[in-house]
């Protein structure tokens, strides 16, 4: 018995290529996160895949499940959640690097496929619900108000940032001088 939990012996598998065996194992990967969501310590990774060899490789073909914790991208609030990424994986003596991954003579680690799954199966901006508005929807409105002065019949213009105003005591001149 392979003494870490994605290392599958396929020796039986190989002598018969064609074959198929379903996985299915709960395992705990630590240090799976991107910048926004991450799988919390601890949390258990479900693997559910079917291992199909062919002649010269292996197919794994299934779902990774994995629950996720991460930061509301509007309020900032902690949200969880759990992401399903589906698995189409070929596995090959000479893997082809970002294309395949290795397989051992009777021996397949699963774990790099799982860990990228996982992580492309994470949300890149999680919200913790459609309805968000932000931490002060009223202080800070999604919109900006215009406002205008129309007692000179100009037009209403957009109010200003106040980062932006000393941006406007900046004048270039719009043309060069012929000589």
């Amino acid at each position: 018995m392979p003494a870490r939990p994605l290392v599958v012996g396929i020796a039986d598998l190989r002598r018969h290529p064609g074959s198929r065996r379903r996985f299915v194992e709960d395992v705990v990967l630590p240090g799976l996160g991107i910048s926004t969501a991450e799988v919390p310590e601890g949390a258990s990774i479900r693997v559910d895949v079917e291992l199909e060899t062919l002649s010269d490789g292996l197919v794994a073909t299934g779902v990774v499940r994995v629950p996720w914790t991460g930061e509301c991208r509007r309020c900032l609030n902690p949200v969880t959640g759990s992401a399903v990424a589906r698995v189409k994986e070929v596995f090959e003596p000479r893997p082809v690097e970002g294309e395949t991954y290795a397989l051992g003579d009777d021996l397949v680690d699963l774990e790099p496929m799982v860990r990228d799954a996982v992580l492309l199966a994470l949300p890149l901006a999680p919200l913790c619900g459609p309805d968000c508005l932000g931490p002060a929807p009223d202080d800070f409105p999604a919109v900006a108000q215009a406002t205008a002065d129309v007692g000179d019949g100009g037009a209403a213009e957009a109010p200003v940032d106040p980062r932006w105003a000393a941006l406007d005591g900046l004048h270039f001149d719009s043309g060069a001088e012929d000589g």
